[in-house]
């Protein structure tokens, strides 16, 4: 018996001891660690790292990366709002997240330590990972030039996908907007896997959904400046409206409006437009609301995407401790835009206009009505509500990479290696309709006559063309006048083909050198040869500028870097007294572009333990920006764009700084002068009646490429501290100041930036992009990619964690995320002042999210929290006190007072679990919970409405059910 139990004894203890040695090789495990390529222990690092793990995913109710990396405090708005259904570039559908507010092409994002597909303009589509497959986030909040290379200014993401699966899981999700029912979400995610320690693989399926939100379905949006405003804002409408034509092709003469029933909703009948009786005079070139149109109407709020994906990893061990592993994705993104019908002109394209015709047989004052002899020409103003505009874009993503990896001792000393190929590709198409074909336009408003069938042709008496071949048009009598035929003969169907492909071919070595009296010496080094190149080719109609499709010129481009980096991590002290540890970290790395040049970036970071519970660390980092295919090779396209022009003696800056008014009167940089009491036109001829932008009713040409550009250059500096008590176990907080300044900065510039630069500064550089007509009007702003001043931005972000114990009632966790910007400055130019932005709009002082968890047995909850802080807003209207509670508040960059503060939000989100004893479980959520009530916005508006389609519209409820086997 004693001797059984002395077995027993040691039995125990020798279990003891193999698991207590398990523990120990677990815990000393050295792993990569994102922004550094020495694998090593201790996982806080001088780098302040943000992780996110799958369940705190799911525990979001969002379905994709790129929702969830917006809503972190660190993060600012979106590159591309899901309201942005006029924004016209390739990647809209998609998702970018934009880290400290620096924009979405200042932001690395990493799969398992890999680049992931860019556009061409050089962005990352976060939401073609799909979020079923990822094991955790891992987000740099630092500069990583030296250790990633280019673009890696704001920040990394790195998503570490799942390693291996034994078994599979099917994931359910379905939530949707609870007041009207829209927006409805779904995902469906099914992923499988195998394996042994010899060889693994798995594979997934996905496919997500994210619901339209029509503007019209709530009375909030359905106007363009809000139900506060319902006839601000108005665009020009669907009835025929004429005048005589110049002698330069301009409108002239008398300004009239076809009589019909209905309002500016757009639902009528109009009168017989050939009896120039059943017009009515507009006055003073501003027809009244019922000649106009609610655009907002035929526009969606929100736009619907729809996003399939595949993926597969394996990983397969070799002889020698060699490893060779492989992941393969593929996705098809189709995002549809819809936006209201065609403000069309004689001039919608100025070098191609279009009259009606002295000879149509719809012309009320041409010679079949007027008289032989007696015709002329009209110019007109239509829009063609009959066929909204709507645009379909389709993107396909296509990653590849194989690594073969293995490991080696050295004088005794560990060393991992690495050789690895990446493959990245993105292209896509997009098809527009509900523009009109120009040439078949003028056809249509050309002669015309009615036959001996009582049928109105294209043609005269004397040489009709054939009906099959043209079809006459009533485009005065309005919507309740066309027919089908005609309008299948008029619109026109235009599209684009676009892409961008990245190889690159990479080589590490990282290890132990030899050993310090604090620690080892980690080293490691590394090469690249990385080929892009990418392309946005315009059909061969929508170059032509026949259509009124935006016209575009074509985008081709390529070029190779080769890059070589090395970095340090150097034990400097360890084990004295107030020193628990001490040592810094080194980087360097060269980059040789084909292009431009080379560029050498270099970081230098430390951390100090003066006792095990507390940290200290801190960083100096050196950041680039190469310019991407589309900055540098961009053949430029028109654009409507929106401004509000600084010469209006109303609501532009001239009428409250006599500086201006005189460089606006006088001319200034070779720009035409303006009238002495010069007024902004809307697209209906009318003078502007608020402080806020509006677009332009000719196209500007927009986004060349600059072949001279240079990269942006970046000094980061962090200052952190973490702390994690013994004392008081299952808490950590972790405070991290940081400061970063661009150079050199590559901007695309918009058309409000220019016009303020040449005005506002008196700047004649950009005095020279713009053009004004004999009125005043600005008919163009050439604007496109330039090297372009500086921007700096200051915060500190804290973090705090605490795991309180278990009690009788369940376990919870306590996390909260803030982030305080202290600035966000830009300067213009070398001799411009800096202008502080922080607390305008949407750069909020303090963002805040706060999560409590908490869990009983099968049973879970979430309670979060998400905080945003008051921000000012421009006013829509300053003289009238529309939206502008601080009339002696001047906004950064303005030169006179006025702005909207917009107050404090907060958004409750909660959800509820249960795990089954099949192995499923099932979440059930509400978001915006206490259905926060979107807010007026001119700053962060819509396209179709003056409200910001990226914070909640409504209270929104979700389900998700996984289900693993």
């Amino acid at each position: 018996m004693q001797q059984r139990t002395k077995i027993a004894l040691a039995v125990a203890v020798a279990l003891q001891s193999m698991v207590s040695v398990a523990q120990a090789q677990e815990v000393l495990q050295r792993v990569e660690v994102t922004g550094s390529r020495i694998r090593q222990v201790d996982l806080e690092t001088s780098q302040p790292i943000q992780v996110m793990t799958q369940e705190q995913i799911q525990k979001t109710g969002l379905v994709t990366v790129g929702d969830i990396i917006a809503n972190m405090s660190s993060a600012g708005s979106p590159a591309f709002s899901k309201g942005g259904s006029l924004t016209s570039n390739r990647e809209n559908g998609g998702q970018y997240a934009n880290l400290r507010n620096l924009g979405s092409q200042r932001l690395l994002v990493l799969v398992n330590g890999k680049r992931w597909t860019q556009t061409v303009a050089g962005l990352t589509d976060m939401s073609t990972i799909p979020s079923s497959m990822i094991e955790r986030m891992e987000i740099l909040k630092d500069g990583a030039s030296s250790i990633y290379g280019s673009d890696a200014i704001a920040g990394v993401v790195n998503i570490i996908l799942k390693k291996s699966m034994e078994g599979g899981q099917v994931s359910l999700y379905t939530g949707r907007n609870e007041s009207v029912a829209d927006g409805r979400n779904k995902d469906f995610s099914l992923s499988y896997g195998a394996g042994n320690d010899k060889a693994s693989l798995m594979f997934g399926l996905s496919h997500t959904e994210a619901g339209a939100v029509w503007s019209r379905d709530r009375e909030f949006t359905a106007y363009s400046r809000t139900n506060e405003f319902p006839l601000e804002g108005l665009g020009g409408g669907p009835w025929g409206r004429i005048r005589q034509v110049s002698a330069s092709g301009g409108a002239t003469g008398f300004d009239r409006i076809l009589n019909h029933t209905g309002d500016q909703l757009g639902e009528g009948i109009g009168q017989d437009s050939r009896n120039p009786a059943n017009y009515h005079n507009v006055v003073g070139g501003a027809p009244i609301a019922a000649d106009n149109f609610n655009t907002t109407r035929q526009m969606v709020f929100a736009m619907p995407t729809k996003l399939d994906t595949i993926f597969t990893k394996g990983e397969l061990q070799l002889p020698y401790d060699m490893r060779f592993t492989t992941t393969a994705m593929y996705a098809s993104r189709k995002g549809v835009s819809t936006t209201a019908g065609y403000p069309l002109s004689s001039t919608s394209q100025s070098k191609y206009p279009v009259y009606i015709d002295k000879d149509s047989y719809y012309n009320p004052y041409g010679n079949q009505v007027a008289g032989a002899g007696q015709g002329q020409d009209l110019f007109f103003y239509r829009r063609t509500i009959e066929v909204p505009r709507v645009t379909e874009n389709t993107n396909r993503t296509l990653h590849i990479d194989a690594t073969l990896e293995g490991s080696f001792e050295l004088r005794s000393m560990p060393f991992n290696w690495s050789v690895g190929y990446n493959h990245s590709k993105v292209d896509g198409d997009t098809q527009a309709t509900g523009n009109l074909n120009l040439l078949n336009l003028k056809k249509a408003l050309g002669p015309s006559f009615r036959n001996a069938s009582g049928v109105v042709q294209c043609g005269t008496p004397g040489a009709p063309i054939p009906l099959a071949d043209c079809t006459p048009w009533d485009i005065l009598g309005g919507p309740s006048a066309s027919t089908p035929e005609a309008l299948n003969y008029v619109m026109s169907v235009g599209g684009y083909t676009y892409g961008s492909k990245v190889d690159s071919a990479t080589a590490d070595v990282s290890g132990e050198l030899f050993q310090l009296p604090a620690g080892a010496l980690g080293a490691a080094v590394g090469i690249e040869h990385r080929t892009v190149e990418g392309w946005d080719l315009p059909g061969q109609f929508n170059r032509s500028g026949f259509s009124t499709d935006l016209a575009g010129n074509p985008t081709t481009g390529r070029y190779t870097v080769r890059e070589a980096y090395a970095e340090l991590n150097i034990p400097i002290l360890k084990g004295l007294p107030l020193v628990e540890s001490l040592s810094a970290n080194l980087a360097t790395r060269y980059s040789d572009y084909s292009n431009f040049g080379s560029a050498n970036n270099s970081k230098a970071s430390f951390t100090y333990r003066p006792i095990k519970d507390l940290m200290f660390r801190g960083t100096w980092a050196e950041g680039f920006r190469a310019p991407t295919v589309g900055d540098s090779f961009g053949g430029g396209q028109q654009s409507f764009d929106s401004y509000l022009d600084p010469c209006d003696t109303v609501y532009g800056d001239a009428a409250r700084n006599p500086t201006v008014l005189g460089r606006c009167n006088s001319g200034i940089g070779g720009v035409r002068g303006t009238p002495a009491a010069f007024r902004q036109k809307t697209q209906t001829g009318a003078s502007i009646t608020s402080s806020s932008s509006v677009q332009t009713s000719v196209p500007f040409n927009v986004n060349a490429g600059n072949a001279f550009l240079q990269p942006e250059t970046a000094v980061t500096r962090t200052l952190g501290t973490v702390f994690n008590p013994s004392f008081i176990p299952g808490f950590s907080a972790a405070i991290d100041w940081y400061s970063i300044t661009i150079s050199n900065r590559i901007v695309s510039v918009s058309s409000n930036y220019v016009l303020g630069e040449c005005y506002n500064q008196g700047l004649a550089d950009f005095c020279s992009l713009v053009t004004r007509d004999a009125t005043g009007m600005v008919t163009d702003v050439r604007r496109g990619n330039a090297n372009l001043g500086q921007v700096k931005t200051e915060g500190v972000d804290v973090e705090l964690r605490y795991r309180l114990p278990r009690f009788s009632w369940g376990q919870v966790n306590l996390r909260s995320e803030t982030t305080y910007l202290d600035e966000y400055s830009t300067k213009s130019n070398a001799t411009a002042q800096w202008i502080d932005f922080s607390g305008d709009y949407d750069l909020h002082r303090w963002k805040s999210n706060f999560t409590t968890d908490w869990s009983l047995g099968n049973w879970s909850a979430t309670w979060g929290v998400r905080y945003l802080s008051d921000v000012t807003d421009s006013c829509l209207s300053i003289p009238n006190r529309w939206q502008c509670n601080e009339l002696t508040t001047v906004r950064p960059g303005a030169t006179a007072p006025g702005a909207n503060r917009l107050g404090s939000l907060v958004y409750h989100d909660i959800s509820a679990g249960y795990k089954f004893a099949w192995n499923g479980n099932v979440r059930v959520g509400v978001n915006n919970a206490f259905d926060k009530k979107p807010r007026f916005t001119v700053l962060g508006a819509a396209s179709s409405t003056y409200v910001d389609a990226d914070l909640p519209i409504d209270r929104f409820i979700y389900v998700r059910y996984n289900q693993a086997f």
